[in-house]
């Protein structure tokens, strides 16, 4: 059996204990070792490296999530993998039940078409920076969306233009001659074809998406399908998928009776007429969107991020993507995978108790104020006192920081994004911003660095905001 070493501060080591012991039976053996510091979310790589003695009589080392510092070098001085643990020690259970793959999510394997729909009135420029944003958003193909009675005579330019940037291109309209310009310039794909339009796929080698002739014309459908594959040519075919609530259940329907008959064929489903003309959040549509369409195994996905709701379609639509072939390949429910697509709840908010926080709160010997989060509300502590309430302007007088404008500002934020996520039910953690999921740009961590901790005191006037900022002192009793 593993046996697992896990470095800890004293502030933590009861609590990360009683986790530990909470998980009986474990798939494995662990001591629990604190390494002479208070706080564990201050642990650096050259401090376990100084405080731990080689060799360490284990498989395996778990170090706090907020550790900074190179794990690798460590790996290689102890002769055993060093690894971070989750960032709250409430998510080892977890962190240890995932699959292996979870976290990773590294294989898809729909294709996402991110729709440009305003192509024709954009510049060239303005076209391929679009296309690098879907791009690194996730976007395999860029759809440059033709508009009815609008021009388009930077069509071949835009085509060769993204070509020439290694993107694959699609040309969406239902104008004959813009799809033959289009195929011509180089498009790889052309949406769409009808069983009235397969000509196109004669004249150019771009693959046609197919589509019914009306929506609900299944027949014409199939005998497109039928067609194009008596002549071996690749295509996709799209059995368009309809708002709610003018026929969504339907038009599934239609999905599930193309999948059931054409067990074989590349599938593409639309998923614009749901994720825009639904007013609310698309994180949780494409979530389901993608399930449906990880079960009907579709090759690709067509979206867009028009209106200002859907503004983060395409990065949600590649995580979705990613976490339903998880869930598919390893027969299991769509959990545990990743937090990216839970944007505005958390699914463990209060990791801990009003009474853990209480003892937290009872072993603090110096005057920097923490802040944390339970169901009873909002906490905020040093030696002085620990003050509970929902209210930040409850709370505010009661820290006697009259004259102390820096620190007042500092709290004043931290309190306010406290009260956010009890609000909310999202996970709080002190000098970190709220996690929104995809839904916002997520800052990139620094693992090799960590900022140095200091007193909650009046900041000199010179000193920067963002150097008062670090200042105070970081969470507590929240990490392995």
């Amino acid at each position: 059996m593993e046996h697992i070493v896990l470095l800890t501060g004293r502030l933590a080591q009861p609590a990360l204990e009683r986790v530990l012991t909470g998980m009986a039976p474990a798939p494995f053996t662990w001591e629990v070792r604190e390494i002479g510091l208070q706080v564990a979310g201050l642990m650096t790589a050259d401090m376990i490296r100084r405080r731990v003695p080689a060799p360490v009589a284990a498989d395996r080392v778990l170090v706090p999530g907020r550790c900074r510092g190179d794990l690798d070098a460590l790996s290689a001085h102890y002769g055993v993998p060093v690894e971070r643990g989750p960032d709250e020690l409430k998510d080892i259970p977890q962190y240890f039940n995932r699959s292996p793959s979870a976290g990773r999510l590294d294989t898809y394997d729909i294709d996402i078409f991110a729709e440009i729909v305003d192509a024709p009135r954009l510049e060239i420029a303005a076209i391929v920076e679009r296309a690098r944003r879907f791009a690194a958003d996730g976007a395999n193909v860029i759809d440059l969306g033709c508009l009815p009675a609008t021009p388009f005579p930077q069509l071949e330019d835009a085509v060769v233009a993204l070509k020439a940037e290694g993107f694959r291109v699609s040309v969406d309209s239902q104008d004959t001659d813009e799809l033959l310009r289009g195929g011509r310039a180089g498009a790889d794909y052309l949406l769409s074809l009808t069983a009235d339009t397969l000509w196109i796929a004669d004249e150019v080698a771009a693959t046609p998406v197919l589509i019914p002739r009306e929506p609900g014309d299944e027949a014409s459908l199939y005998a497109a399908i039928e067609t194009l594959s008596r002549r071996g040519r690749a295509f996709l075919a799209d059995a368009i998928l309809d708002p709610i609530p003018f026929g969504l259940l339907g038009s599934l329907c239609r999905y599930q009776r193309l999948r059931e008959r054409f067990p074989d064929v590349a599938i593409m489903m639309g998923i614009g007429n749901v994720t825009e003309l639904t007013e609310a959040d698309t994180s949780g549509i494409n979530a389901i969107l993608f399930g449906i369409a990880a079960e009907l195994r579709a090759g690709a996905v067509l979206t867009t991020q028009v209106s200002s709701h859907a503004r983060r379609a395409v990065r949600e639509a590649d995580v979705a993507r990613r976490m339903m072939y998880e869930a598919r390949e390893s027969s299991s429910l769509p959990k545990g995978m990743t937090d990216a697509l839970m944007t505005v709840h958390a699914k463990r908010p209060f990791p801990d108790t009003p009474e853990e926080i209480d003892a937290t709160a009872a072993a603090i010997r110096d005057p920097s104020f923490r802040v944390q989060v339970s169901e009873r509300g909002l906490h905020i502590y040093n030696r002085d006192g620990h003050h509970v309430d929902t209210d930040p302007f409850a709370l505010y007088p009661q820290l006697k920081l009259d004259g102390d404008t820096g620190h007042a500002f500092y709290l004043g934020v931290e309190l306010a994004r406290a009260e956010i996520a009890w609000s909310l039910g999202k996970r709080y953690v002190q000098d970190q911003p709220l996690d929104w999921g995809c839904a916002t740009e997520r800052r990139a961590d620094d693992l090799l660095h960590q900022c140095a901790p200091g007193p909650t005191k009046q900041a000199p006037a010179t000193q920067s905001l963002s150097q008062s900022r670090s200042n105070h002192a970081p969470e507590v009793a929240q990490h392995p």
